[in-house]
């Protein structure tokens, strides 16, 4: 049995004893692996900085490896090659490997995180319509939000209006309008969507729902093996073996997401009554600090997380709006200018930074509407190509793997819409050329082609 010791905040267990038939037998506080300091302020800088650090490292190696999902899906799509999508992969074994291991030795917090990944109420419908909406929209933008700032460090403009849009979207989808206590998640989402939910108890990942009260060892079983199942996989071809660029993109994301883990988890802040975690220290606000001085604006996004972007582009415009206060300052903040200033750094020295902007006036259309359909769909999913797929579904979230499928579905199609309008011109009208493209991907019957296939 296990026997946990709880901080103050009652939420943080900073202890535990294990136990045989024969007693007690190890004894581990969980407080000592945390890094720990003697006030908030030195504990969250720690955070903000550390998530930056790593940020910028990832923000380097995706830029020099060219790591992205949507490129990974056209690659697939449109030319069979397997290489940039078993990076992802890679990267999400990586993850999902990481957490597995650390969750079950205590030292990463993996079910009350921000955005709450593994909550009892599975949103599937917000994560259906959301990640096909978020794939849909990053293929007519040309990238994901990660791909969205490596461009921007790159000097791409064009991703400079894509980052507007969908930071506007972002903010007012969680902050109420002007003089209003409605948002666009409100106005538009919430009545007719939120009903279409499950309440699967007390979590939603896999740990949970297959082993029950046993979640701690269903986790580190079912995650170890479905992180060597999508290693094995990445490792099959040879082709990936011998890509060091791919290798080292999955390798690095995978390792700036587990990194970001531990790092929200690990920070702790002692107090007289014990050691207390970033969010618990924030509830009792009022009792233990002796001013407002360095209070963040809200609790929430100190809880432990991992990287994520469209959010935190949102976020980035609040920080931005707001006149750049200390308390508007997060984590996803951080993450968003490691990010561009880590790929401004390779583009620096590769020589390869060059401004770009709208080829034509379709050009244009497609990232403003592409840009819109991340904003809506990467919030009401929760997440995006990141956010979801890799960082959400190392925590094993059912909810995060249905946002997965469901952007990589939407990218997939737009991409054969795309070239059957390209290849017949007038003669595909968007019916023929989305049946056509269901025909391909294996999701209608070869009878329902209305395009010859090319």
């Amino acid at each position: 049995g296990i026997a946990l010791a709880y901080s103050a905040d009652g939420a943080d267990p900073v202890g535990c004893e294990q136990y045989t038939d024969d007693g007690p037998t190890v004894r581990v506080f969980r407080g000592e692996k945390k890094m720990l300091f003697d006030n908030f302020v030195a504990a969250e800088t720690a955070l903000l900085w550390g998530a930056f650090l790593i940020a910028l490292v990832m923000g380097a190696v995706v830029n020099k490896t060219n790591f992205c999902t949507m490129g990974a899906v056209s690659d697939l799509v449109n030319m069979g090659d397997t290489g940039r999508i078993r990076a992802w992969l890679f990267a999400i074994a990586v993850a999902v490997l990481g957490v597995a291991i650390l969750e079950y030795a205590g030292l990463v917090e993996a079910s009350t995180t921000f955005p709450p990944y593994r909550a009892g109420n599975l949103v599937w419908a917000e994560n259906i319509l959301g990640g096909l909406m978020f794939g849909v929209g990053m293929t007519l933008a040309s990238g994901c939000g990660n791909k969205t700032l490596i461009r921007i460090g790159g000097g791409n403009l064009k991703s400079v209006v894509v980052f507007a849009i969908i930071a506007l979207i972002a903010y007012f989808m969680v902050n109420p309008f002007p003089g209003s206590d409605q948002t666009l998640m409100s106005v538009l989402f919430y009545d007719w969507i939120r009903p279409m939910s499950a309440d699967l108890g007390e979590s939603q990942d896999l740990g949970y729902l297959i082993a029950g009260e046993a979640a701690a060892g269903g986790r580190l079983v079912i995650g170890v093996a479905l992180g060597l199942i999508l290693v094995a996989f990445a490792l099959r071809s040879a082709d990936f073996r011998g890509n060091r660029d791919n290798i080292l993109g999955g390798l690095v994301v995978g390792l700036a997401v587990l990194g970001a883990w531990y790092l929200s988890s690990a920070a702790g802040v002692e107090t007289d009554d014990g050691i207390m975690s970033l969010p618990g220290y924030y509830e009792e606000w009022d009792m233990l600090a002796d001013s407002d001085e360095g209070r963040p604006a809200q609790g929430r996004p100190l809880a432990a997380q991992s990287y994520t972007f469209i959010n935190p582009m949102g976020q980035t415009l609040g920080f931005a709006a707001a006149g750049f206060q200390r308390a508007l300052l997060t984590f996803g903040v951080v993450a968003v200018l490691g990010v561009v200033l880590g790929s401004l750094l390779w583009a620096l020295i590769s020589r390869s930074f060059r401004i770009e902007w709208f080829g034509s006036l379709r050009d244009a259309l497609n990232h403003i509407v592409g840009a819109v359909l991340m904003g809506f769909g990467g919030t009401l999913a929760m997440g995006c190509t990141v956010g979801q797929a890799i960082t959400g579904v190392s925590t094993l979230a059912v909810g995060s793997m249905l946002t997965f499928g469901a952007i990589f579905l939407g990218s997939a199609l737009t991409m054969k819409v795309q070239y059957y309008k390209m290849v017949y011109e007038d003669e595909a009208s968007l019916g023929k050329a989305l049946i056509t493209g269901l025909v391909d991907l294996h999701l209608l019957p070869e009878r329902l082609r209305k395009l010859e296939a090319v």
